[in-house]
């Protein structure tokens, strides 16, 4: 049995080990980084944040199979591991896993708000969940357009053959057959353009009340003031801290604890996002 001495010993030349791996890690020395991890991780193997720092200098050298190993083994030890989860989400994405790894980016970014809203993090992961939806959404859009241009041939090509059979009338029937024929096909024409509308981004553009006024930006994380002004968090926040503590907007006084998630905001927005898919793609 191991005494609480040696454990004690163990723990604090391990945690020497993450300060030289943390060292080799800014001098970009992955290599190394690694290896004082790896010890780190041999003397400790349940502390999460050895398993974390590690699967970052993997995802520097580029090689996704063991950050996803290492980010798994973290979060099994720290299910609210931020970077485990953002790390883990990127590892999928790049194994072309989009639905899993937008998952995973999800997961972190809700774990990043509740710890620190407006900590760097919380943008960055937005950013790539951003980008991951994009990809979903261009794939699901680009398969529905495959399947509604085939309908509508489809649906041409009948209208065609019925006409063509229309044509076997009397005479005097011909023009009224023709013309009923071509205002089937624009009706047709303009079912089906109506129908594609939410996959052409030109169509449309993001709703003034789905975005901040200061950034103009689409809502990510929607917070409301006393006066009913709806602004995003860390935009807000970081006016009270640099700015002063009073609505940039109707400028009376406010205080961080005011601010509230503005829930039906971020519900229109959702929507929103989830039938115009492009409106994840950033500038």
């Amino acid at each position: 049995m191991v005494s609480g001495s040696a454990l004690s010993a163990a723990a604090k030349q391990a945690e020497q080990l993450r300060k030289d791996g943390n060292i080799y890690f800014k001098k970009d020395r992955f290599g190394a980084a690694i290896d004082a991890y790896t010890e780190a991780i041999t003397l400790c193997p349940n502390v999460p944040v050895y398993w974390t720092n590690r699967a970052l200098c993997h995802r520097r050298r580029n090689d996704w199979l063991k950050v996803e190993e290492d980010c798994r083994r973290a979060i099994q030890l720290d299910y609210s591991s931020v970077k485990a989860h953002y790390m883990l989400g990127l590892a999928l994405l790049q194994k072309q896993k989009l639905d899993e790894g937008v998952k995973e980016l999800q997961k972190a970014l809700d774990l990043g708000r509740g710890a620190n809203p407006k900590g760097y993090m919380v943008d960055e992961i937005w950013q790539e969940l951003a980008k991951a939806k994009y990809m979903l959404w261009e794939h699901a859009s680009s398969k529905r357009s495959w399947e509604l241009q085939s309908l509508k041939e489809a649906c041409e090509a009948a209208l065609r053959e019925k006409h063509f059979l229309d044509d076997s009338q009397p005479e005097g029937f011909l023009d009224e057959a023709g013309i009923s024929h071509m205002k089937q096909l624009e009706v047709l024409r303009q079912v089906f353009r109506k129908a594609g509308e939410a996959d052409i981004p030109g169509e449309f553009q993001v709703p003034d009340y789905l975005c901040c006024k200061i950034t103009l930006d689409i809502f990510r994380d929607p917070v409301i003031t006393p006066s009913g002004v709806t602004y995003e968090r860390a935009v807000i926040l970081d006016h009270l801290q640099k700015v002063g503590k009073f609505d940039p907007i109707t400028r009376e006084p406010l205080d961080q604890s005011q601010l509230v998630p503005n829930l039906a905001m971020k519900e229109a927005v959702q929507a929103y996002l989830d039938k115009h898919g492009w409106a994840y793609k950033l500038d």
